[in-house]
């Protein structure tokens, strides 16, 4: 009868002489469990986009994070736009999007009025790197109401 013998590799012996990592005890189980859990959230959230906002006649370009709006970023960084509800309700901070994806499913604007590219910037989420321009309130008011009598 035959018999079989394997070598184990050598980089196999270093491995198997290693201490053992210790399980968590109960106590910890949930905590650990929790952390690997939300792990892949906390990384999705670190994904910041360039997005230079044109602004009274000059571009500032800020690294604004998938999970913050482009209007709190902006006004962290200085800028001056005009903002009241930052709810998507009241129109005080559009935009002309000219470059990139956002996400303003928060909003109350029309479909038809964001796929001309427009958008609030307090509930605007960058989906990519992106160029917009503020405009007047007064443009953006007259699109949404001309698209609601439709």
């Amino acid at each position: 009868m035959a018999s079989l013998a394997f070598n184990t590799p050598p980089s196999l012996l270093s491995l198997t002489n290693q201490p053992q990592l210790k399980k968590p005890t109960n106590t910890n189980r949930h905590l650990y469990l929790s952390t690997k859990i939300l792990r892949p959230s906390l990384l999705s959230l670190t994904c910041a986009y360039k997005v230079v906002i044109e602004h009274e006649g000059e571009a500032t370009e800020l690294q604004v994070a998938g999970d913050e709006t482009i209007l709190s970023k902006a006004l962290d960084s200085g800028l001056d736009i005009p903002h009241d509800c930052k709810l998507g309700v009241c129109m005080t901070c559009p935009a002309k999007i000219l470059t990139g994806k956002v996400d303003q499913t928060e909003g109350m604007l029309s479909d038809d009025v964001i796929e001309s590219g427009y958008g609030l910037l307090c509930v605007a989420y960058p989906r990519s790197d992106c160029n917009i321009r503020t405009i007047p309130e007064e443009e953006l008011l007259s699109l949404q109401l001309a698209t609601s009598t439709d």
